[in-house]
């Protein structure tokens, strides 16, 4: 079983910052975000991710709640996850970076650098971005006001469509720029003075709808050859895309039933779409966890964090409460329905982060369902996908 956690401020419960066990005066401080991965890593976790998003935190499409009492306000993903690369050495590091605004040379080059820095260890969690809110920061490219009358049907929703079509557009030119460099590209003859080979450099020569883009990459072909790129899917049109250019998507199934019919979905869509060479996409559930040493202690802790927020907790992921061996029971059902991973978001940071560290990896160790030690130095070795060659090698100028 594959097991990632899911880090976002203080955790994903809106009132988490009030709990007893949080730090809200560290969520801005690199030790903070080190603590964290570093009790991944001792739990021999396959990866974290890093939430991050071109607006202040809030749960509605407009992007506007006037809410004061729950945090606002975040680090950059990618420059936390390069900051705490160097400070472990095998679990993987995937910040998010969304799609919508941000030039995919940008996205190449900060993904391909965390893999340098943490030595083979860097993914990305794709994401669009369709508030207008975060549209307004740049002023380059209009997007209409994102509301649940617009969206209708959101797998019929034009815009929806248009913004993972872009999505899928940034994914491909990324994963092109990875590749522009061979990896026997830089050579470093100081007899000849030569330190690339300027035929092993590669014109990508990608052109969507809303960019062009040149190449090569000024970073090297990375590490793993191509950092894992992973994206969260609630529908048809998301899991297109994931299915097109993703290694790992992260479902949101709610019961065993639905996680037999997302997974028969999810790989009837790859089988559509998914280019044949590829490897096969890996298949991981979103599940919010509220653990406790007892049901009724877990049950208590999110009662009251609900009453400090003002209403009951709510989440697009299923909320799991109680014991860390119950939730070992809920993931190996889960698992035998089809699923290869587990992407568990902790409603409270570190409170739930070290349940699941020191609960439910002991609890899926004695079933022999989780490793006992890191196998493999890489996040691609972590989740058993081969190092891919660059689609370029052989190719001359």
């Amino acid at each position: 079983m594959h097991l990632a956690v899911a880090l976002d401020g203080a955790g994903w419960h809106p009132a988490a910052w009030r709990d007893p066990a949080a730090s809200p005066k560290d969520l801005f401080t690199a030790a903070y975000w080190a603590a964290l991965v570093a009790e991944a890593e001792h739990g021999l976790l396959d990866f974290v991710t890093i939430e991050d998003s071109l607006a202040l935190q809030t749960t509605r499409l407009d992007g506007h709640d006037g809410r004061t009492d729950q945090v606002r306000g975040r680090l950059d993903a990618v420059l936390v996850a390069s900051r705490i690369a160097p400070l472990t050495s095998r679990v993987g590091l995937v910040p998010t970076v969304t799609t919508t605004h941000t030039e995919p040379f940008h996205v190449a080059s900060s993904i391909a650098t965390l893999d340098y820095v943490s030595s083979g260890r860097a993914g990305w969690r794709a994401q669009i971005s369709g508030r207008h809110t975060e549209t307004a920061h740049f002023g380059r490219r209009e997007v209409p006001e994102l509301t649940p009358e617009s969206l209708g049907d959101i797998d019929g929703s034009p815009l929806v469509r248009e913004l993972f079509g872009d999505a899928a557009d940034a994914v491909e030119a990324v994963r092109r720029l990875w590749d522009s460099w061979e990896d026997d590209a830089v050579i470093r003859d100081v007899a000849t003075g030569r330190f690339v080979d300027r035929d092993r450099l590669h014109y990508v020569d990608f052109e969507g709808e809303h960019f062009t883009v040149k190449g090569p990459s000024i970073v090297p072909r990375p590490p793993q050859g191509q950092p894992l790129v992973t994206a969260l899917a609630h529908s048809r049109q998301p899991y297109e895309f994931a299915a097109r250019g993703a290694d790992v998507v992260y479902v949101t199934p709610h019961d065993t039933e639905r996680v037999r019919a997302v997974v028969t979905e999810v790989r009837e869509i790859a089988g559509e779409v998914r280019d044949p060479g590829a490897d096969e996409l890996k298949i991981f559930a979103d599940l919010v966890v509220f653990l406790g040493e007892d049901g009724d202690e877990a049950r208590e802790r999110r009662a009251r964090l609900d009453e400090l927020d003002g209403a009951a907790y709510t989440s697009d992921a299923a909320i799991f409460t109680g014991t860390p061996g119950e939730l070992a029971d809920l993931l190996l059902e889960w698992r035998a329905a089809g699923l290869q991973g587990f992407r568990l978001r902790p409603a409270v940071l570190p409170t739930d982060l070290n349940a699941i560290t020191r609960g439910l990896v002991p609890e899926l160790q004695g079933r022999d369902a989780f490793r006992r030690a890191y196998e493999a130095d890489t996040l691609r070795g972590h989740l058993r996908l081969p190092r891919p060659a660059s689609r370029y090698a052989g190719s001359r100028r």
